[in-house]
């Protein structure tokens, strides 16, 4: 399969960053895309809403549907899934994009942050995987795509930010398991990570600490995502894929392309030695 026409993608968390960025390249394909977040509603500090995305998705010629969804509630997730497929006959691939961050030290990380995380990152890919499966198993090449990283169980990884590390982990630990048990069902689960800071507005999240010229833009993350969908399911699962390697085998040579300032030294991205 070389592109994703007229497949249907549910993509959580994608009113911006690099959700949206991988919604739009599949609406450039002409796929259905399902964008489902919680901002409906303009935020008075973040770009982008369900419904500003899916005028984009049908601007590049795709197919949209915005659907109000806050991944911590799994009653909502289960009625998100049966609207999205009823609306487009199916869902051939899941997006497990939305994350929540807080990097912080045990000490100083309030308990709430903690629950947020592990709501949003672990449980949600989790809840969210689950209520897709029956849609999936009925898809056509389906695929469940997690936006996280390679299991490096070095400790310099915990222990400035021992929760967030363990939240992605544990969507990471996912997609070890569902590739697995959901192998014979002929669902490819793999997930994908930035060899590099990707400048989304989460950035502006870590006190400082990443300046947007040492990043990549979102587009990297977008192609790879993409190349990775077009690939047979039953040939392709259970894979850590890192955006850079997977587009080099690609034949992608020029990666400038994908930098916010060409030239200008990158910051490597977590939990990648």
């Amino acid at each position: 399969m070389s592109n994703l026409d007229n497949k249907t993608l549910f993509i959580t968390g994608g009113s911006r960053g690099i959700g949206r960025a991988i919604a739009l390249r599949a609406a450039a394909d002409g796929a259905n895309v399902v964008i489902a977040a919680k901002t409906d509603t303009p935020h008075p500090k973040l770009p982008g809403t369900i419904h500003t995305v899916a005028e984009e998705i049908a601007a590049a010629g795709g197919r949209a549907l915005a659907i109000k969804l806050d991944v911590r509630d799994d009653h909502a997730i289960d009625d998100a899934m049966a609207q999205a497929a009823g609306h487009f006959g199916g869902i051939d691939i899941l997006v497990n994009n939305a994350s929540a961050i807080t990097l912080r030290n045990t000490a100083d990380l309030p308990m709430r942050r903690f629950d947020l995380m592990f709501d949003v990152n672990v449980r949600g890919t989790y809840s969210c995987s689950r209520a897709a499966l029956p849609y999936l198993s009925q898809g056509s090449n389906p695929h469940i795509l997690t936006l996280s990283p390679p299991l490096n169980l070095g400790a310099h990884w915990f222990k400035n930010h021992t929760a967030y590390t363990m939240s992605k982990y544990g969507m990471s630990m996912c997609v070890l398991g569902m590739a697995e048990e959901f192998r014979k069902r002929g669902i490819a689960v793999n997930a994908l990570w930035p060899r590099t800071v990707i400048a989304t507005a989460a950035i502006n999240m870590l006190d400082g600490m990443v300046k947007p010229e040492n990043c990549r833009t979102e587009a990297i993350m977008a192609d790879a995502a993409h190349a990775i969908l077009v690939q047979d399911a039953s040939q392709c699962t259970g894979n850590f894929f890192i955006d850079e390697t997977v587009l080099s085998k690609a034949g992608v040579r020029d990666f400038d392309q994908y930098a916010v300032k060409p030239g200008t030294p990158l910051m490597k991205d977590l939990f990648l030695d």
